[in-house]
Formats: C-alpha cells, structure tokens, sequence
C-alpha cells in the first residue's frame, strides 16, 4: 500500500492559491479587465498630477539630464488615438510572440516527427533518475545563453523527461521553469544581458567617475555562486516540496504521444548527421575573421552582434533540419507535405496562445505609453534615496524594490535603465562598489519571473502544463513556482550578505566595495 502525501500548512496555503487563481476568468478576460484597469486609473493619475523626475545618461557624452515624466491617460486625444492606431504594431514588436513562432517551427516539427520522444529514450537512460531534477534546473539556468530559447525548448523537455520515468510531468516543468526563469539573471558563462546591463551600469557610475569602468566578467565569481545555489535550492525545493505536494500522476490526462520508432537508430543516426551539417555551417559563418555572423566594425562574436541576434533562428535549424533527416530515417517523410503539414498542426496548436498573446501585447504597450511604471519605479527609489540608509540596507532596499517592480515591470533592461542613475551614484558615494548594485540586481529581477502573470512567456508555460493536466489555470503556475520564489528569494539575499560582509570578490579584480 502507497504512502499518501501528508497534507501540510503550505500545501493548504498552495492548494487554496491555486483554487482561487483557477477560478478567475479565462488569462485573456483577465488581461481585458487589466487593460480596463489601467485606462481607468491612467486618467485619474493624470488628473492627479503624477509625475517624477526621470535622469537619463547620454550614451555618447555620458552627460546627466532630467526630464519630467508624467502619468499620460489613454483617455485623452493622444491616448485614445494610440489605442486605435498601435493594435498591429503592438502585436509585431512583442518579442515573445516572434521568438516562440520561430523556434516552434524547429521545437514543434521535431516532437510531432517524433525525434523528441526518440531523444528523451535515450537521455532517460543514460541519466540516473535521481539527478534529473538538478539536470533540468541547472540546463535552465545555462539557457540563458540562447536568451529566451529555454522557455521554448527545455521546459516542455523537462515535463516530457519526468512523464517518461514515471514521475509527475508537472514537477518536470516546475525544475526546468526554476532554472530558466528564476535563474535567469546568473549563469556560469558570460550571458547576452551580462553585455547590456554592464554597458547601463557603466553609463550610471560614469556620472561621478568618468574613468570607473566594469568589465564583462565584473559578477562572474558571483553568478557561478549563485547558479551552484539556484541548483541547490531548486532541486530540494522541487524535490522535497512541489512533487511530493503533486502526488500520483494520472497518465490518462497526457495529450500527446512520447513513444519512439521501432526502426530509431538509423532516424536518430540521419539526424546526428543533419545536426553537423548545421553545426559547421554556423561555424562557417561565424568563426573566419569578417564572417557574416560577426559584428561588422569590432569582428567580436559575443555581444550586440548578428550572431547573438540570429541564436532563435539557429536554434530552429538545429532543430529543423536534423527532424527532418530524423523523418527521413524512419520513414514519416516521403514528401515534402510530410515536412509541411507537421508545422501546420503545430502552429494550429498555439492559436490559443497567439490570440492571448495579443491581448497581452496591448496591455504592456498600454502600460508603458501611460508611463505608470517608470513613474512609480522613480518615486520608489526617491523614497529610499530620502531615508540615508547605509550601504548594506541601501542594497537590500534596492533589492526589495526590484522584486515589488518586477511583478510589472518584468524586463530585465527597462528597470535596471531607469534605477541605475539614482542608485549607482549614491552607492557609490556611500563607498559601495557598481559591481555590488549589479550584483543586487540580479537577484532581484530573477525570483519573481515564475510567479508573474505578467511575464510574456507565462501564458506559454500554463499551455505546456495544460498537455499533462487539462485543469490547469493561472492559479496553478502561481502555486506550483511560489515556493521556489519565496525559498530561493530568502537563501539568494544571504548569499548576497555573506559576499557583502566578507568582502568576497564579485569577479576578478571587482569587490563589493570601492
């Protein structure tokens, strides 16, 4: 007889979040009433008054002005004429609809052909079940990488893997949306955000000392730290709270199908061979001095370069092609329908998702033209920079500041952008080290991506979780990952202090302090 998981006080607390989360209406009524919420509360703060004062950094001459930035109401002339106007536009600059597209494409067609399934055959046996929650949650952190790529590719793997083994495909998703998304800020390898936040906080500190320059590799030390804690405290959390909490999977639920081909070995023996192919054409293109792939004035591959930019659509190829010898080895393609009909059915699949990804488009652009945010996250940090605390409590303030915000304001960049010229100089003047606020930052905009319905990519993780338990909701994302928040929140911060009081270096040559 099975030993039944005893009901604890979190699990209650969970069980009723998730209860109260799934009862609310449909995630697209939800972002309709948001968008009639923000119109609303946009003209009243306008009749308010609300403003702050915005210091912006010339990148050029690295020169500080201000300017006055007021809560705008969509209910005035510019207002309402945005909102008529901005509908299409809004949709095709969201970057999470264009890179969700792109990558399931290659991600989609290789699970419908079956390489997938083929795939997670052979990773299950090779990977000791007991280690396949640490794999998970630290390939998620080692994503950030590929930028977004990981949202699209290893957390529907992680689900698939666990349903494979036998254990709950839901716990999977939990572990590989942990890493991915709550340790998005960190990794052991310099990441594409690493470039653009070290180029803002070297704008920010060049305001008091125009010679103070950070280096990529300034929080290395730190984020290699980190990602061993994220692992840690992920996997224990997974491990020890959400799947036990999950219980006895009901296979009946999947939608889907994960079982391998009889005739495998030659699929997977073709695919290998498609894989190179792409392999030494992207090394072809990037790698010669002037490649295509390489930025044109400075040759560097790893930055703001054509190769960072085109890592969807290399991501796709290397999933594409290599499907499509997979397809060719076991026979499921004999035409070129069998290549095309596949990625039909695949983009018929995420009508849902696209259609929310609409509506939730026209909320953030909504959001951001009331100009709410960035008044708020000013006021905030005014507020703060008023109370002339010390160093340690200032970073920890920011810190909390940066987890409140990231509930709306979810990009890793615009927060930072708009903090930075108020925070790194009076750190700075307090003896504390940019190094630290970048540091601060990370753990601060990390936590709160997994329990955010705000975050672009949420609607796509309840649609991956939907395939192995058809109830699921909102509710059921944000009680399933709050416990990996609130855990992984609290050890972060203490990490944070142990390198702050000890003194222990951030990155090479770079301390907490000056």
């Amino acid at each position: 007889m099975k030993e039944e998981h005893k009901v604890s006080r979190m699990d209650n607390m969970l069980n009723t979040i998730e209860r109260l989360g799934n009862k609310v209406p449909h995630p697209a009524i939800i972002f309709l009433l948001l968008m009639a919420f923000v119109i609303g509360l946009s003209a009243i703060f306008q009749m308010m008054g609300a403003s702050a004062v915005l210091e912006t950094i010339d990148p050029d001459t690295h020169e500080l002005s201000e300017s006055l930035v007021k809560v705008e109401s969509l209910l005035g002339v510019d207002g309402i004429r945005f909102m008529f106007t901005s509908v299409v536009q809004n949709l095709m600059s969201f970057q999470a609809l264009g890179v969700t597209l792109v990558a399931m494409i290659g991600v989609g067609f290789a699970e419908e052909i079956g390489l997938i399934a083929s795939l997670i055959h052979k990773l299950v046996k090779v990977v000791p079940n007991q280690l396949l929650t640490a794999i998970l949650v630290f390939l998620g952190v080692l994503s950030s990488i590929a930028s977004d790529a990981g949202y699209l590719v290893l957390i529907p793997l992680g689900a698939a893997v666990f349903y494979k083994v036998g254990r709950h495909p839901i716990a999977g998703l939990s572990a590989a949306f942990a890493g991915v998304a709550a340790g998005f800020g960190v990794n052991i390898l310099i990441t594409p955000i690493d470039g653009m936040l070290t180029e803002i906080a070297n704008d920010a500190v060049q305001i008091v000392d125009p010679a103070y320059q950070i280096d990529l590799m300034a929080n290395i030390y730190f984020s290699i730290a980190s990602t061993i804690l994220v692992v840690i405290v992920c996997t224990l959390v997974n491990e020890k709270l959400i799947e036990p909490r999950l219980g006895i999977y009901d296979r009946t639920q999947f939608d889907g199908n994960l079982e391998e081909q009889a005739d495998d070995q030659r699929g997977l023996r073709y695919a290998l061979f498609g894989f190179l192919a792409v392999v030494f054409l992207i090394v072809v293109i990037t790698l010669p001095s002037g490649a295509p792939l390489r930025h044109a004035e400075t040759n560097q591959i790893i930055g703001s370069t054509p190769f960072m930019d085109s890592l969807i659509a290399i991501i796709m190829l290397l999933f594409l092609i290599p499907s499509i010898c997979y397809g060719l080895g076991v026979g499921k393609i004999k035409s070129s329908l069998d290549v095309v009909n596949p990625i039909i059915k695949v983009f018929g699949n995420l009508s849902g998702m696209i259609f929310l990804l609409l509506i939730i488009a026209q909320f953030i652009a909504y959001f951001n033209f009331t100009n709410m945010g960035t008044v708020l996250a000013i006021n905030a940090a005014s507020a703060i920079e008023s109370m002339a605390l010390g160093g340690l409590p200032l970073l920890l303030s920011f810190m909390l500041l940066i987890l409140i915000l990231d509930f709306i304001l979810v990009g890793a960049v615009p927060k930072f952008a708009i903090l930075t010229p108020i925070f790194i100089p009076l750190l700075y003047q307090l003896g504390v080290a940019p190094e630290a606020v970048l540091a601060a930052y990370r753990i601060g905009d990390s936590p709160i991506n997994i329990v955010t319905p705000l975050m672009p990519y949420f609607a796509l993780i309840v649609t991956f979780a939907s395939r192995y338990q058809k109830k699921t909701g909102v509710g059921t994302i944000v009680a399933l990952m709050l416990p990996h928040t609130i855990i992984l929140t609290i050890a972060w911060i203490i990490l944070f202090v142990v390198f702050y009081l000890f003194n222990i270096p951030l990155g090479p040559g770079s301390s907490m302090y000056l």
